[in-house]
């Protein structure tokens, strides 16, 4: 039988994803399309810290300031040039994301460990505050709002939140493609030569630091077009949606579900969404408190890392697959038995 390249078994996975989303979003209610949808710009986004620190090795604090450039991008692109398709819009946000890492990756390129984690943290600490330094261009706290009209001829029938689902994970699926074919290919191989032993890979020829350079421009390219699809889902772009928290966030959804994983990244981004939803049902269904309720999902979140990480250091990811390997063993034999 003939095997089919990588890049086309990736392709006919993410068409068999889309079309499974597909009915899934006809199956759910408008509100839970919107959770859909959100689960998919958090899985790009912690797919592409994934190939950073799981694949890489290197520690990012940061990821959420990616994610305010490719939004206030694409929030910027609707307000002064109206007449971009959103294609368009959401190509450039990654685009800016990508140069942003690329600048940061190249300041970052000698840094290893806590210092390039604390730099990071800076990145994602300073740059929301740029919105306070222009405020005509970028609306200060309360950011920018507006209307993306990109609907499809057609579906003028179906509701806004789920095809704006649709869009959302057809660019997810089509990053994600690219992204596991880096992954598989060279590259993918050069970052873990890189993460495993600096030394050993020099030697045999990788130049370490545009390595690493390159998994920072990769990884912020899809921090760009995750925040580009929240904002284009949202319809604002404000400063508190990218807040330190949400870095941290990010990377504590990776060490959940898997780091060395794709697959990973898409528990992590479920657990980030509907660790959230659960809360919020407990909250609501026993009553508490505004400031008990408010605190209640870190809460409920960090002890599901906890739980998780003691149960399998590899993530959900490595615990199903190693649950699965030991289900495909062949059970011993007792062919010598009496």
């Amino acid at each position: 039988m003939m095997k089919l390249p990588p890049v086309v078994v990736h392709l006919l996975a993410a068409l068999a994803g889309l079309v499974l989303l597909v009915l899934l979003t006809f199956a759910t209610d408008p509100f839970t399309n919107l959770r859909i949808a959100t689960v998919g710009y958090y899985l790009i986004a912690v797919a592409g810290l994934a190939l950073l620190t799981g694949f890489n090795g290197q520690i990012s604090l940061g990821h959420g300031a990616f994610m305010f450039i490719g939004a206030y991008t694409v929030a910027l692109l609707v307000l002064r040039v109206p007449a971009l398709p959103i294609w368009v819009d959401l190509l450039l946000a990654a685009v800016a994301g990508g140069l942003a890492g690329l600048l940061a990756g190249a300041a970052a390129a000698r840094l290893r460990g806590p210092y390039l984690a604390g730099a990071t943290l800076a990145l994602a600490v300073g740059l929301p505050a740029v919105t306070q330094r222009f405020p005509d261009l970028l609306a200060g706290s309360n950011g920018l709002s507006f209307t993306v009209n990109s609907q499809p001829a057609g579906l003028s029938a179906v509701p806004a939140t789920r095809w704006q689902a649709w869009i959302v994970w057809l660019a997810v699926l089509l990053a994600l493609v690219v992204l596991a074919n880096l992954a598989r290919g060279r590259l993918g191989r050069t970052l873990r030569a890189v993460r495993d032993d600096e030394v050993a890979a020099s030697l045999a020829g990788i130049h370490v630091g545009r390595t690493k350079i390159l998994a920072f421009l990769v990884s912020s390219a899809c921090g760009g077009l995750a925040g580009g699809l929240q904002a284009f889902l949202l319809g604002t772009a404000a400063p508190g949606s990218f807040t330190p928290a949400l870095s941290l966030s990010l990377l504590a959804a990776l060490v959940l579900g898997g780091l060395g994983s794709l697959w990973g990244a898409l528990w992590g981004a479920i657990a980030l969404v509907y660790i959230q939803v659960w809360t919020d049902d407990l909250a609501e269904l026993f009553s508490l408190r505004s400031d008990l309720s408010d605190n209640l999902p870190l809460a409920l979140y960090g002890v599901v890392l906890i739980v998780i990480v003691l149960a399998f250091p590899a993530g959900i990811q490595g615990g199903l697959r190693k649950v699965w390997s030991r289900v495909r063993r062949p059970a011993p034999s007792h062919r010598g038995e009496q």
